[in-house]
């Protein structure tokens, strides 16, 4: 299976998992409860618990079914609602649970003028649940008994809410699931985001900038609507700052990802059209959140409107610069694609309920915290790709750096290089130092052109690689030069080696006359604790010329005394 297909493979498991995540969010939704009915109406002046209960027996007053998401526009006083529990009735303490409730206040009336007010950043003596706002009522309040609630007047949008009454240990059940189910989701973000900041540090790309920035505000949205920053996390000191937190995290968030979405899926290269459009979205979001922080009525007003409009059209926007770089061969653009499209689509799936779409689904806001996980590790995954593709993308070009272009072997600046290293590294090794020159190359170019000449270097570099072990440096030191550093090779040992490579070169099928064959000399140089790499190559270059005077197709070594013949000129041999 290919890069793609394992990644196509892990992306879809994946998918798999967090549905699993999603259906135990639809389950946790889904589990039995008190059947109850409810009725609502707006808070009029003068209204007080008793009057409005019996209100509530005496006149018909819009109903709702608790258990389908209901968003309550509240007047100027709030809106109360009425719950009545449904026979078979079920004595004892139970807890009344508010599911989405928004940034607003809620109250609870128990009668002889008890009552009990929470919200998500409350931080009282009340109970408090996750991801939910609750009630204790106690076992002394008969399950017969209406309850009244009353949704507090607020200036903020409100939760398309469910409501539910189960016993102690159902709640505690269904809470504790749900705080693991969100924890998890939540942790994974912050790793993804975690990781992506690291690579940032490391590679210098602020494209894994973007991405954590942008998963930072996304966790917090979350965290801000479900209240987990609030409880367990009991950050306090965020306390009556959640609108403004998720207004400034809405916005940055979008910028982020537009800034993230430019260079991972290189819209400059393959949508260039799109390039300002796309810039100019990430730079409009924080200035609509600007104006709606500055307190001034008309730029309120003016943000209220454009917000939500602009954040649809932006994120279309991105998805479709996306779409258009994934049609043009934009490899990473996929991975935007996967985990773009179906934050986006639930996104605006919650955003309808608020309109009153999708009652029927309460599991969708939780879904957008498990969507929010897998995106986290599906763009995570392209990241690494993309980390892995600079990689590539950069040891090929230092390879291209290094190498000779004629016959692939290191050029002389790459095999200084990693001589210096060598002899760095090796201080207790036995190095010895190969210089090989081919006799009457001149000739040869002379005779046949600068193309044989040119396949002869290439024939020559393949036969001393072929002979050579792979942890030896071998080089072209220039025009028909080459050299070669063992790692490893006493005296004798060298010498034999540098035998073998003058009976392989000498029975290459590269002749300078018709009965000539190409031949070279060789010096060699066994390095001392005095020698560097330059020192090492002047020993070698002597002992070469020497087998040059001496006739050449033969090894030199280069020895205390001077260069002494280790080996005499070859005869060939079939």
């Amino acid at each position: 299976m290919g890069k793609q297909g394992q990644q196509l493979t892990a992306i879809t498991r994946l998918f798999q998992a967090v549905l699993c995540c999603v259906l135990l969010a639809v389950a946790g939704h889904a589990h039995a409860g008190t059947t109850l009915t409810g009725n609502y109406r707006d808070v009029r002046p003068g209204d007080d618990p008793a009057k409005v209960l019996t209100e509530a027996w005496t006149t018909s007053l819009p109903s709702f079914d608790p258990t389908r998401m209901q968003v309550f526009r509240s007047g100027e006083g709030g809106t109360w609602v009425i719950l009545r529990a449904l026979p078979p009735w079920t004595e004892g303490g139970r807890v009344l649970s508010i599911h989405n409730p928004g940034p607003g206040k809620v109250s609870l009336f128990l009668g002889s003028g008890q009552k009990l007010t929470t919200s998500l950043d409350d931080f009282g003596s009340a109970l408090h649940g996750h991801g939910r706002l609750v009630f204790a009522i106690p076992d002394t309040v008969p399950a017969s008994r209406p309850l009244l609630l009353k949704f507090e007047p607020t200036a903020k949008p409100p939760g398309a809410v469910t409501i539910a009454i189960d016993s102690w240990p159902d709640y505690l059940r269904d809470d504790a699931g749900w705080l693991m189910f969100a924890s998890s989701c939540f942790a994974v973000m912050v790793a993804m985001g975690l990781m992506a900041l690291c690579f940032a540090l490391i590679l210098r790309d602020m494209t894994f900038g973007w991405y954590a920035a942008y998963l930072v505000c996304y966790a917090l949205i979350q965290g801000v609507k479900t209240g987990f920053i609030f409880h367990p996390m009991e950050l306090q000191s965020l306390a009556g700052m959640g609108d403004a937190l998720a207004t400034i995290a809405t916005a940055l968030s979008v910028t982020f990802a537009a800034l993230f979405m430019l260079r991972f899926c290189k819209i400059d290269d393959y949508v260039p059209l799109l390039r300002m459009p796309v810039l100019a979205f990430a730079v409009g979001m924080p200035m609509i959140a600007f104006c709606q922080m500055t307190g001034v009525a008309l730029l309120v007003g003016t943000a209220h409107l454009l917000l939500q409009p602009l954040l649809l059209l932006g994120a279309l926007l991105l998805l479709v610069a996306g779409a258009i770089a994934a049609a043009r061969g934009s490899r990473h653009a996929w991975f935007f694609l996967v985990g773009w499209t179906p934050l986006l689509l639930l996104t605006a799936a919650c955003g309808a309920q608020l309109q009153g779409m999708f009652a029927d689904a309460p599991w969708l806001p939780d879904a957008a915290i498990a969507i929010g996980a897998f995106e986290a590790i599906v763009l995570s995954i392209g990241l690494s790709d993309r980390a892995l593709t600079i990689r590539h993308d950069r040891d090929k070009a230092r390879q291209l750096a290094d190498a000779d272009p004629l016959t692939g072997v290191l050029n002389r600046r790459a095999w200084t290089d990693a001589a210096l290293a060598t002899l760095e590294e090796g201080m207790n090794r036995p190095i010895a130092l190969l210089f090989l020159d081919l006799d009457h190359f001149k000739s040869l170019n002379d005779r046949h052109g600068h193309a044989a000449g040119d396949r002869a270097l290439v024939a020559v570099a393949g036969a001393l690689r072929h002979e050579l072990r792979p942890s030896d440096l071998l080089g072209r030191y220039g025009g028909e030069e080459f050299v070669a550093l063992l790692q490893g090779a006493e005296r004798e040992n060298a010498v034999q080696i540098a035998t073998r490579l003058c009976r392989r070169v000498s029975r290459l099928d590269v002749h300078i006359g018709e009965k000539e064959a190409l031949t070279v000399s060789i010096g060699v140089a066994i390095r001392t604790p005095a020698d560097t790499v330059q020192s090492l190559i002047e020993r070698a270059d002597q002992a070469m010329y020497a087998a040059k005077l001496g006739g050449r197709n033969r090894v030199i070594c280069s020895g205390p005394t001077g260069p002494v013949l280790v080996r005499s000129k070859a005869t060939t041999t079939s």
